[in-house]
Order: C-alpha cells, then structure tokens, then sequence
C-alpha cells in the first residue's frame, strides 16, 4: 500500500514536472517569435501578432503560477500516514473508480491498474472528503460507494 502511494505521488510529481517544462518552453519560443517578429508595413498586422504572443506569454506565466501551486499542495501531502477517513494523500477504491487524492493530474497508471489523480478541492474530492469505507456519494448523477481508503 505505501508503495502504491509512493508510485502515485511520484506520477504527480512527474506530471507537473513535464508541465512546467512544457509551460517554459512556450514562453520561451513565444518570447523568441515577438524578437524575431519583424515590423512590416502593415502595422496593424504587426501590434496584432505582438499581443497575440503577449498573450500566450501571460497565460503560459498564469499556468506556472498555478503549477506551482499545486508543487506546494503535492508536497504537503503526507504519504505514509494512514486514515480511514479520506484526506489528501488517500487512495480511494469505488466502485466508480479508484482514486489518489492529491492535484488534479488526470489517469495514472500503476501495476495494470488505472488511478485517477484528483484535488481534494475538486466536485468529487469535495464530495469524498471525510468519507469512509463504505460511504455512498453521488457524482455526475451516478450513485458510488467507497469499498477502501487507503
């Protein structure tokens, strides 16, 4: 079981690693593309482009600012602390699917199995939190039940 939380914790870390990667890389050639951008004739055209790329900059600087937030959140999580209540760091078998409550990181796949990587902020984080085995919730309009925290 801590091994599992282990792997899963690591997949989290891996994926807002690879998107921060990805979020500095955009800034970066969207930094590149406004230095290379040349002024033609045709103003407009030129203060068009330039704002588009400011754009994409700030959004790209927006997506770090919230990843690395999630860093913050992921590394307060205590992985090796058992609950029968769900909290951050729970893995949580239902019938609906299982889950590690940690940030929101889409499907993780560990040992053949398929783990959904979800922030305790998040409609069914909030809908699992402070639950226990054998609780039932509603998500979507379909009716679960927790069969495990782990």
């Amino acid at each position: 079981m801590q091994s599992l939380k282990i792997q899963l914790h690591n997949l989290c870390c891996s994926y807002l690693t690879e998107s921060i990667c990805n979020a500095e890389a955009a800034i970066a050639d969207a930094r590149e593309a406004v230095q290379n951008e040349t002024k033609s004739s045709a103003g407009d055209k030129y203060e068009t482009a330039r704002e588009m790329m400011q754009q994409d900059i700030d959004l790209n600087n927006a997506r770090l600012l919230q990843l690395r937030r999630q860093i913050d959140v992921l590394d307060r999580i205590v992985i090796d602390t058992a609950s029968d209540i769900i909290i951050p760091g729970s893995i949580v078998i239902t019938s609906l699917g299982n889950y590690f409550i940690a940030i929101s990181a889409g499907k993780l796949p560990v040992d053949g199995q398929t783990y959904y990587a979800i922030s305790i902020d998040s409609p069914l984080g909030t809908q699992l939190k402070g639950k226990k085995a054998g609780d039932e919730f509603i998500i979507n309009g379909k009716k679960g039940t927790i069969m495990g925290v782990l």
